[in-house]
């Protein structure tokens, strides 16, 4: 299948396994990846992994507009954003720091919009380019230990509703929102409370990245073409249990 043959797809949070499974997803149809990162080293093993010479890498933190602005630039034309880029910190609630606030709205949702405002005037919108979110089952559910990251969560549903109407018709925008998935960022969580979650997700599993990145594609391809201002859960079940 070639349904993205030529196209341009900016991945952030290219390096995590997310990340790595929609990079793989897209390249299977003929895309051109360019996978974003703070992390160089696990880009530059991503890279050799997928074996690809469509796959490009950028190390960068994507802190600034500046940033965001100067990475779609040079990437474009560019047909989807997939921006899968975030920090999941657990939050102490403590009165006398705000550093995990600020990191987890700075690194989950400010950047977000960054990209997203740099995104349309290099999006390829000679049919309705794709923007697509990570949001979080957090959002939904809320978490005691992860108020900060819920709440960013929460606001880029807030995003996609908003830039949904805002870029229509040029850019269809959704967004993902994942449960447990089995990646490096949620070793810690499985490890010290995994059985416990397990048991409330009907499907009796944790999730594969895999399962995620096919979401995204999906959401991509020209199957979507009525989709635009949802947030797709994928969660085995567990908000709805």
């Amino acid at each position: 299948m070639t349904n993205f043959a030529g196209k341009r797809i900016v991945i952030t949070g290219g390096a995590g396994g997310i990340g790595t499974a929609t990079a793989r997803a897209f390249l299977e149809q003929g895309a051109h990846v360019l996978l974003v990162d703070l992390d160089e080293e696990r880009l530059a093993e991503v890279k050799a992994m997928l074996g690809h010479t469509r796959v490009f890498t950028l190390a960068s933190d994507l802190a600034t507009a500046a940033i965001c602005a100067r990475i779609m630039q040079n990437a474009k034309p560019v047909y989807a954003l997939v921006h899968l880029a975030g920090l999941f910190e657990r939050d102490p609630l403590d009165p006398d720091d705000h550093g995990v606030w600020d990191r987890a709205i700075a690194a989950n949702l400010t950047n977000a919009y960054d990209m997203a405002v740099a995104f349309q005037p290099c999006a390829d919108t000679r049919e309705p380019a794709r923007l697509v979110f990570a949001s979080s089952v957090a959002f939904r559910r809320g978490s005691a230990s992860y108020a900060a990251y819920g709440a960013a969560k929460g606001g880029i549903v807030g995003l996609t509703r908003s830039l949904a109407r805002r870029f229509a018709p040029d850019i269809l925008v959704n967004a993902v929102a994942p449960g447990l998935i089995v990646t490096r960022m949620s070793e810690h969580v499985i490890a010290e409370r995994g059985e416990a979650y397990r048991a409330e997700i009907p499907l009796q599993r944790f999730g594969q990245p895999e399962e995620i990145a096919s979401v995204i594609r999906f959401l991509c391809s020209r199957d979507a073409s009525y989709i635009t201002g949802q947030t797709i859960t994928v969660d085995g079940g567990i908000t709805n249990a």
